[in-house]
């Protein structure tokens, strides 16, 4: 292991290029950050081209001037999201890896805060951040483990039809607990937007469950970690993310985001109520 080396994983499938520029300008602050204080400490980034991705090199450009390490890894068609990452997984040899989406910005601080805190509190695993979306707004994206009828109300139901089921989002998505200061160990289940690991932990856990083509296999990589370490979430660490629910983005999606379901909850069990 390389224990002076952050190594994130991007994976794209038909980027929205403006959104994966900014990600990549946002972790090139953030590495400069980290850098100035650890200088020690470096950043390689693997990008999972799982198709459709235009002009890798010139997008790449921007992270090599900064210092950044590069590497490209395309050829291998849609394998999913969870895959896509594995076959960075599978090359690193860093002593934390980010799990990163390509519409995710970081603060300019989140990597040094991330980092510090991990060297803190060696029992941590997995660590999440706090996520805001574009408006500012705190996004509760740590997770109790779901019910059918969480899932449901949350990715399916329109805001106004949603009232009825307030008590029940603000239990599953932990409303009470999370916030954007105190730090919380051990929500079941995190964000996949952002999910860093010491690497080890994600060595031994085998990346993500090769069987979720795409949704889910965050919630399962995040129940697994806490068979092997603590997961952790930590306010300081900020990012802005900009992604939106499987109901928004069509037919083919909700397919994707059933099926996945059915895979976990065959796994893990089915919560019904």
């Amino acid at each position: 292991m390389d224990h002076g080396k952050v190594s994130v994983s991007v994976v794209v499938f038909h980027p929205d290029q403006r959104l994966l520029a900014r990600t990549f300008a946002s972790l090139v602050r953030a590495g400069r950050a980290l850098a100035r204080v650890r200088p020690g400490m470096s950043i390689h980034v693997y990008l999972v081209d799982n198709g459709g991705m235009a002009d890798p090199g010139g997008m790449l450009s921007l992270l090599s001037q900064a210092g950044i390490d590069c590497t490209t890894l395309s050829g291998h068609g849609n394998v999913g999201y969870g895959r896509g990452h594995n076959l960075a997984i599978e090359q690193a040899s860093s002593r934390y890896h980010l799990v990163l989406n390509p519409d995710v910005d970081l603060e300019p601080g989140a990597l040094l805060e991330a980092v510090a805190f991990l060297e803190a509190h060696p029992e941590a695993g997995l660590l999440a951040p706090a996520i805001v979306n574009d408006a500012g707004q705190l996004q509760y994206l740590c997770r109790q483990y779901p019910t059918l009828v969480d899932l449901f109300v949350r990715g399916f139901l329109p805001s106004a039809a949603r009232r009825p089921f307030e008590s029940r989002l603000a239990r599953y998505e932990m409303r009470a607990q999370i916030d954007e200061h105190d730090t919380i160990w051990d929500p079941p289940i995190v964000s996949g937007c952002f999910m860093l690991f010491r690497t080890s932990v994600l060595k031994k856990l085998a990346g993500f469950d090769a069987r979720y083509f795409l949704y889910f296999e965050d919630y399962d990589l995040s129940l697994r970690a806490h068979n092997v370490a603590r997961v952790v979430y930590a306010p300081s660490v900020r990012v802005l993310h900009h992604g939106g629910g499987a109901s928004r983005k069509g037919f083919a999606h909700i397919r994707m985001f059933v099926v996945s379901a059915f895979k976990f909850f065959n796994r893990f069990g089915w919560k019904w109520l």
